[in-house]
């Protein structure tokens, strides 16, 4: 009796065994269009590093604040009941508006001649913004040309590193003043005069760059297939310093804006007549001690404040984003 138990217990057993096996493995069938098929991968390095940058809610928010003020900036002068910045009101009596506080009538309060600082403000940050990005945009544009060549090409080595040494041992702020001296007054001369000599250091920021990644086996490989130079720097080089040159031009843009507002205080900016933060706060600085007047310094300046905190921080925050080592 036991012997029967024992035989039919593990006739059940092996059958479940049997069972176990048979819903764990299948048979594959051979499909012609599977075994055809090649690889193929989905990754896109713009959209990892967009939904990267997406991930800093910091960055995000400081980002679409930063958007907002832009639009802002230009659409304020079409918006009804604005004045021009240069316009000096008067009252019904012909008395100018003179360092009224801010309230229903001017939002901001005027300055000491009777101008409208609301509209003065707003002027001068689509000034001073367009400063900072035409500096930002122009040493890229050279210093990246001039920095590849520099970096990938041996035979001009020496040649650029002489003119480095030449240009950066003379003092930024003095080529400012006497370019600020010499020429006129205006906007195209403050931003010559930045990038006379400011696109050298992102110049030199590329050469070293390019010296790190230039001999890597993928662009030896490329240069032994041979593939020319002009697609190695395009394809292999720069996509893997749009981090770094994002960084780059994100805090030149703040660092163009304060040099205008430098220039502006030691009496060589823009005139009077072109609003800028550098002129606000210029004029401000001379009514710090009046505790009634303060606010024509304190406005511009949190204008100056929050676009130069806000390009630091969304800067880093997609120089993080786009790093290829954090695509992995």
């Amino acid at each position: 009796m036991m012997k029967q138990f024992s035989y039919r217990h593990a006739k059940e057993k092996q059958l479940m065994k049997h069972m176990e096996e048979s819903d764990l493995f299948s048979f594959a069938e051979f499909q012609e269009e599977e075994a055809e098929r090649g690889g193929y991968s989905n990754y896109s390095y713009w959209n990892s590093t967009i939904l990267a940058f997406f991930k800093n809610r910091g960055a995000v928010v400081l980002l679409l604040l930063l958007i907002l003020l832009l639009l802002f900036t230009f659409v304020q002068p079409y918006l009804p009941g604005q004045y021009d910045p240069n316009k000096i009101l008067n009252d019904a009596n012909g008395m100018q508006y003179r360092n009224v506080p801010p309230g229903k009538i001017f939002i901001l309060g005027t300055n000491s001649i009777g101008q409208d600082l609301w509209a003065r403000i707003w002027a001068g940050t689509r000034t001073s913004l367009l400063i900072g990005i035409l500096v930002a945009l122009s040493e890229a544009v050279i210093g990246i040309s001039v920095g590849v060549v520099w970096g990938y090409v041996r035979k001009v080595d020496f040649i650029l590193t002489e003119i480095y040494n030449i240009i950066d041992n003379i003092p930024n702020t003095i080529i400012l003043i006497l370019i600020s001296y010499i020429l006129k007054p205006s906007v195209e001369t403050l931003v010559f005069a930045m990038c006379l000599t400011g696109w050298i250091q992102m110049a030199r920021f590329i050469r070293n760059q390019i010296l790190v990644i230039r001999d890597r086996d993928y662009n030896v490989a490329s240069r032994c297939l041979g593939t020319p130079t002009g697609r190695i720097i395009v394809r292999n080089l720069l996509p893997y310093l749009v981090s770094v040159i994002m960084l780059r031009m994100a805090l030149t843009i703040p660092a163009a804006i304060g040099n205008e507002v430098f220039i502006t205080y030691i009496g060589l900016g823009l005139p009077v007549d072109i609003p800028s933060l550098g002129n606000l706060i210029n004029e401000g600085r001379v009514l710090i001690t009046s505790a009634a007047l303060r606010y024509q310094l304190v406005y511009p300046t949190i204008i100056l404040s929050f676009v130069t905190i806000s390009f630091y921080i969304i800067g880093n925050a997609f120089s993080d984003a786009a790093d290829p080592k954090n695509h992995v």
